[in-house]
């Protein structure tokens, strides 16, 4: 436990410094030069946090690691709980069916997808490729420590799941807001994607909640574009309950065939999507003044630097050294799926609705 007695003070040392070092993000973030680059707090955030990972972690004491680790997860939640203050109904309303078409597609097309290239064409046990197909299609680490206990696998299998995550995720933060700026935003025709489509696109695409906060927050958290991202990452995120519980029936269903006894199915519920919503439907209501839902919205920034610069922290390279050359084709494959089929599915599915 983080804040057990003996662990305390260095959790509570991890996360001051998290603290500090998200404050100094948002000062860079401020300079002209970088808000001329478009680059948000959590982008910064993230990057010198992946440079203290790979350079000055050793030089800093162990015990803090529980600290950063409690901001990557802990806060992060936290933060996407409060994200719903810059969110109404009717936001939800406008993303609508377009959004949850984007994200059932996208959940059902990369988890077969990713199953079928692990175990069928890199040579991967179910195990791992289903983990690694859960991570990229629903909600990154959270959805393979959920998928874990219906699977019944093994540590090590979800922690090759989880890197595959990062890596890709890390890509993402950077590789789409360059896609978006130098190609989507000016392109004509087909190319072309609005800042509301970018949003669905991000969201419907992107591994990680935080992944995608950064992704689509190229000119800040509360725009539309990012809005719409976090709306549809948080459909996917919803539709995590019932896949598990699909996953369950089908592997249970498959151990009968095969004379083993019946798994049981755990229901795994991210209460941080459903606060989510009840935090959005509050506001909807607009019962609190202008001004504190707009304090509300600058601490949630804060948090969201903090998480997305204790993510940047947790990201060493050494550990993705050693996992072989499968998991990452499978992820790898799911990856150009993702961004490329995920285009065609958001132009697709825009263009009906």
């Amino acid at each position: 436990m983080p804040f057990s007695p003996e662990k305390r003070k260095g959790t509570l040392s991890g996360i001051i410094f998290v603290a500090l070092v998200a404050a100094s993000a948002t000062w860079i973030a401020g300079l002209a030069p970088v808000k001329a680059l478009g680059l948000s707090p959590l982008v910064v955030g993230i990057v010198i946090g992946i440079f203290y990972a790979n350079t000055l972690h050793n030089r800093f004491p162990p015990a803090w690691e529980s600290g950063i680790t409690f901001s990557a997860k802990k806060i992060l939640r936290f933060a996407i709980v409060f994200y719903g203050f810059r969110i109404t109904f009717q936001q939800i309303t406008d993303v609508g069916v377009e959004g949850f078409l984007v994200s059932l597609i996208m959940l059902t097309s990369t988890f077969i997808l990713g199953s079928w290239l692990g175990m069928k064409r890199f040579g991967l046990d179910r195990d791992t490729s289903m983990l690694t197909a859960s991570g990229a299609s629903v909600c990154g680490a959270a959805a393979v420590l959920a998928t874990e206990p219906v699977l019944k696998a093994e540590e090590y299998k979800a922690a090759i799941a989880v890197s595959m995550v990062v890596l890709f995720g890390t890509i993402s933060m950077f590789l789409y807001p360059l896609f978006y700026t130098a190609l989507f935003q000016h392109a004509q025709g087909f190319l072309h994607l609005s800042p509301s489509q970018y949003g669905i696109y991000v969201g419907g695409t992107v591994h990680e909640v935080a992944q995608v906060v950064a992704a689509a927050g190229i000119n800040g958290p509360g725009t539309e574009m990012a809005n719409n991202a976090v709306i549809v990452k948080m459909t996917r995120v919803l539709l995590i309950a019932p896949m598990l519980i699909l996953l369950g029936l089908y592997l249970s269903r498959k151990s009968a065939k095969s004379g083993e006894k019946g798994a049981v199915v755990k229901l795994v519920i991210p209460w941080f999507a459903v606060y989510f919503l009840g935090m959005a439907a509050f506001n909807s209501l607009q019962l609190l003044p202008v001004a504190i839902v707009g304090w509300i919205n600058s601490v949630d920034t804060f948090l969201l630097t903090m998480a997305m610069t204790a993510l940047g922290m947790g990201t060493r390279f050494a550990k993705f050294k050693g996992l072989g050359l499968a998991p990452l084709y499978t992820a790898l494959g799911m990856y150009v799926w993702l961004v490329i089929g995920g285009f065609v599915v958001v132009k697709a599915v825009t263009a009906i609705f």
